[in-house]
């Protein structure tokens, strides 16, 4: 650590820590995150999307006459609920507008629109949608727009592509999509509607990280050796920079065999959406030989039910060729046929 000088003090201790630049080449992957947020419409928002499936706007009209686009589940004015829907023109006037010079992937074009508030005719509040125009100079206040329709519907706002200069209504087109899309009808009318949430980051590993992955690939086990304080001597699998009781930094890559001991295991006999073993099977943590903490993988190549505390098992590697950077590479652990361990060698694992 350096000093810095203030004026007219001591030079005090510099917060900035000297970091030396890593060793080992740092992997670098594209990390992706995606699952399928399901919802419930409900019984008025559901006959919003299937009117937008059929080529339709509807709003709700509350007690006091105004119409709601889109509907509303409760009355503004009174909160009951929203019992009466009625048709609205696919033709209105934009109240305000921005303009999106350079549109993101999900948005709703891929050339430059503005986002816009239009007000349908025959509704009495606005409705967020894109506008297409060629450039901001063709926008204003009170411009009269109509919804452009997709060919293929599927009950989401998107149904909509855009809305277009003119106050002409373009009819939209019969409806070919299959019943495949993401939005499902119950019996009771209520779509029930999926929609992916997705995260892209880039990931980098850590030093440690990056030898032990590409290890993995070339078909070796490395893990760390701390080398002070409380973990004075442990073997980590997967490798630690530091030790996680006090701190201590790790002192040397140790390269490990593929045999080890299961600890403790269940058997998983529940199927799961994207289960790509046939139930039952075993998920058990595996103490490989030479290190200290335990790990979690699949035991196969035996019964389920043959499966124990104990019982001796070596990795089954995937092919050279299909070996990625990733624990993956080994396919799962089978039983080496050799007696049980010693009950002392892995007890403080339980």
């Amino acid at each position: 650590m350096s000093t810095i000088a203030t004026s007219g003090r001591a030079r005090v201790p510099d917060p900035t820590a000297d970091v030396p630049p890593p060793q080992h080449a740092v992997l670098t992957a594209p990390l992706t995150n995606t699952f399928g947020y399901t919802r419930s419409l409900g019984p008025v928002l559901s006959q919003f999307a299937l009117a937008l499936r059929d080529g339709r706007i509807v709003g709700s009209k509350g007690s006091d006459g105004k119409v709601a686009v889109p509907p509303v589940e409760f009355d503004p004015t009174t909160g009951a609920h929203t019992t009466e829907l009625v048709d609205v023109a696919t033709v209105g006037t934009v109240t305000t507008w921005t303009w999106n010079p350079e549109p993101a992937g999900p948005q709703p074009l891929d050339v430059p629109f503005a986002w816009a508030l239009i007000r349908l005719d025959g509704a009495d509040t606005a409705l967020l949608h894109a506008v297409r125009v060629d450039s901001p100079d063709e926008l204003h206040t009170g411009l009269r727009v109509h919804a452009r329709w997709r060919a293929a519907r599927t009950g989401r706002i998107d149904d909509i592509s855009h809305f277009a200069p003119g106050q002409s209504p373009t009819p939209a087109a019969p409806n070919d999509t299959a019943d495949d899309s993401g939005t499902k009808v119950g019996a009771d009318s209520n779509v029930v509607i999926t929609t992916p949430i997705t995260t892209t980051i880039t990931h980098s590993a850590t030093e440690e990280e990056s030898w032990y992955l590409e290890g993995l690939k070339a078909g070796k086990l490395y893990g760390s050796r701390i080398g002070t304080g409380v973990d004075a001597g442990r073997v980590y699998f997967p490798p630690r920079k530091v030790s996680p009781s006090d701190g201590a930094p790790a002192l040397e890559r140790v390269e490990l065999p593929d045999t080890g001991t299961v600890t403790t295991f269940c058997i998983v006999n529940v199927p799961f959406q994207g289960q790509r073993i046939t139930p039952p099977y075993v998920a058990a943590y595996v103490l490989l030989d030479g290190t200290d903490i335990p790990f979690l993988h699949l035991i196969l190549d035996c019964p389920a039910d043959e499966v124990r505390m104990g019982m001796r098992v070596q990795a089954v590697w995937a092919p050279a060729a299909e070996r990625e950077l990733s624990l993956g590479s080994i396919s799962h652990f089978r039983p080496t046929g050799e007696p049980d361990a010693d009950f002392a060698s892995y007890r403080e694992f339980l």
